[in-house]
């Protein structure tokens, strides 16, 4: 807690998980190996590519000026890296109103007729579930609910601080088709979209204004 007493609160947490469908990754098989059986290749091209977003994030500023950050790295029960990361941006850079929220954070289907590309890696890398009703044997489903609180409720307009988060713009457009199910808005993990296209991965980016979420990153070391 010692960066929170001489930085202030966190406004960003980020979560970034490995893409074993990266080409450095696929590249690097040999004969009929695949990415599970490399774990050394797949840590070796995650810590480069979390160097690269670090670099991007801290030296290129694509958030603003930061002035502090920690991050912590786990791995899934099937041996992929994630990276958690919390930002603590400078005063001019505070994320404060619904247009900051909307300018770096989206949580909508983009069109694909607009974007292809972010259109591919949202309906591929952040689509949770989907869970609930339609699809009870979800991993993330706990006595009939989402631990993650999916689906989320249609919103027209981003709204500011709800107990430490914001609650971001879903709006009700129309639903895409990933394999047997209509997906809304309501099953879009939060990204930004430059870092989507650039790392081509799951990376969840939220806006946070309370000390939970440094809470939640210690509770995982």
């Amino acid at each position: 807690m010692a960066m929170i007493r001489k930085f202030g609160k966190p406004d960003l947490f980020l979560t970034f998980t490995c893409n074993p469908s990266w080409s450095e990754i696929l590249n690097s098989m040999e004969g009929v190996q695949r990415p599970e059986d490399r774990p050394d290749i797949i840590v070796r091209v995650f810590n480069m590519k979390l160097k690269e977003l670090l670099e991007d994030i801290c030296k290129h500023g694509i958030f603003g000026t930061v002035l502090a950050y920690i991050y912590v790295i786990e791995f899934q029960k099937r041996g992929l890296p994630h990276a958690h990361i919390l930002l603590t941006l400078d005063s001019e850079s505070k994320i404060r109103t619904k247009d900051d929220i909307d300018k770096f954070v989206s949580a909508e289907l983009p069109d694909p007729c607009t974007d292809l590309r972010l259109f591919q890696i949202v309906t591929k890398c952040m689509v949770h579930g989907p869970c609930g009703t339609i699809n009870i044997n979800s991993p993330c489903m706990r006595d009939g609910q989402c631990c993650k609180s999916f689906p989320k409720q249609f919103k027209d307009d981003t709204e500011e601080n709800v107990n430490g988060y914001p609650i971001y713009r879903r709006r009700a457009t129309e639903p895409v088709q990933i394999g047997k199910y209509s997906i809304y808005n309501r099953w879009v993990v939060p990204y930004n979209p430059w870092l989507l296209k650039k790392f081509n991965a799951h990376i969840n980016v939220e806006v946070c204004a309370s000390v939970k979420s440094v809470k939640y990153l210690y509770k995982r070391t």
